[in-house]
């Protein structure tokens, strides 16, 4: 438990911050689910072989048997999931002979267990899709059953995961892992050797196992990265405070001019020309409205200092639409860009412009700056 609430607040951790190139978006309850399937090399090490001296390779054939597992199970962070493993079928009863040589003989078995997974890859390195090789402990435990001698117990169980990427669908499995059997599984009464008042590794039936396979992952085994959105925010002030100071540019000018205009003794000085220029104003929307962005007021600031200018000087003004062409069907974007660009027409004749003086057009949805969501605007200039 204390492993499972670790991994928990190491993940939340790593989304806590939206800047974090690791962090990720929560997926929802049916993605992420996997299969597995496996073959296996077991060794069982029975309660009753203590005290006889056997040998303990797991290699020796009266200890050692095929096998075979099934799990299905569920990554709920790219470092937290959850497997419930089915696995057994050959095992072995060990005991001692007469001459104190090892005598297996067949038992078959079952256990299920429940495993709580660590992938220390994706805590420790971020969490990288194409990653080729992840290193996965486990802990768990569960309850298993022989079916030669009808006996249950409990048991706990540990071990590694190694998972080597094929595809984004398949991974090639190694696995080791340790079984302890709580209570006398494979009893014998025929043997002597056990001692009840044992405690260590041998007080308890033991399965070790090594097992190859495979996993499958089922629909979506992703997880999408979240946006940096200080870095947006920051990028849509930039643009803001730089069309801002092109129109106190423009301002500055026009105010020299004019001064220039005012100064000059001519006796019959020309009619001072009408400076048609003003930097144009962009309006940024959040994704699918019409009416608000991220700096929707501000925005209006420069709309309204466009206008002014428009009204000062008898200028035509051009307003244009615009959604991204990343979301969103083409018709329903064109209608977005229309309504977009209306509500920057009606922003302007608010204010007093004639609405005949203004012409609006909607580009429906383009990819023409980056990132994608800047394009979710509507501009004004003078024609």
């Amino acid at each position: 438990m204390v492993l499972a609430l670790a991994g928990v607040s190491f993940s939340a951790m790593a989304q806590d911050d939206p800047t974090l190139k690791h962090s990720v978006a929560t997926n929802s309850f049916w993605s992420n689910w996997f299969i597995q399937v496996g073959a296996q090399w077991n060794a069982w090490y029975s309660a009753e072989e203590h005290g006889a001296g056997l040998k303990s390779s797991p290699l020796e054939s009266f200890r050692s048997n095929p096998g075979a597992a099934i799990a299905i199970g569920k990554w709920f962070t790219p470092g937290l999931g959850l497997r419930t493993k089915l696995m057994g079928i050959w095992g072995k009863q060990v005991r001692a002979g007469v001459n104190g040589e090892g005598v297996g003989r067949l038992n078959r078995f079952w256990l299920l267990n429940e495993n709580i997974l660590f992938n220390l890859s994706n805590m420790l390195g971020g969490y990288n899709p194409d990653r080729v090789w992840n290193f996965i402990p486990f802990v768990g435990g569960g309850v298993g059953r022989s079916m030669t001698h009808n006996r249950y117990a409990m048991d706990l169980n540990v071990g590694i995961l190694n998972e080597f990427r094929l595809s984004r669908k398949t991974f090639l499995n190694l696995e080791v892992g340790w079984n302890r059997l709580e209570n006398d599984i494979d009893f014998n009464p025929f043997d002597t050797n056990l001692d009840p008042n044992h405690r260590g590794w041998d007080s308890h039936d033991n399965l070790l196992y090594a097992e190859l396979g495979l996993t499958f992952n089922l629909g979506k085994g992703t997880w999408d990265k979240v946006p940096d959105v200080n870095a947006i925010k920051a990028l849509h002030q930039s643009q803001i405070d730089a069309l801002n100071g092109q129109l106190a540019d423009a301002n500055a000018e026009i105010d020299r001019l004019n001064k220039l205009i005012a100064d000059h003794k001519c006796p019959e000085p020309p009619a001072p020309p009408i400076v048609k220029f003003a930097p144009p104003a962009t309006v940024f929307f959040y994704c699918d409205k019409t009416k608000s962005g991220p700096s929707y007021s501000r925005d209006m600031v420069d709309v309204r200092a466009v206008g002014k200018y428009a009204l000062d000087n008898n200028c035509d003004l051009l307003v244009t639409g615009y959604a991204d062409s990343k979301t969103g069907k083409p018709d329903h974007n064109q209608w977005l860009s229309d309504e977009r660009a209306k509500t920057v027409v009606e922003e302007l004749v608010g204010m007093g412009v004639n609405r005949s003086k203004i012409t609006s057009v909607g580009k429906g949805g383009v990819l023409i700056l980056s990132p994608f969501e800047l394009n979710r605007r509507a501009t004004v200039e003078v024609r």
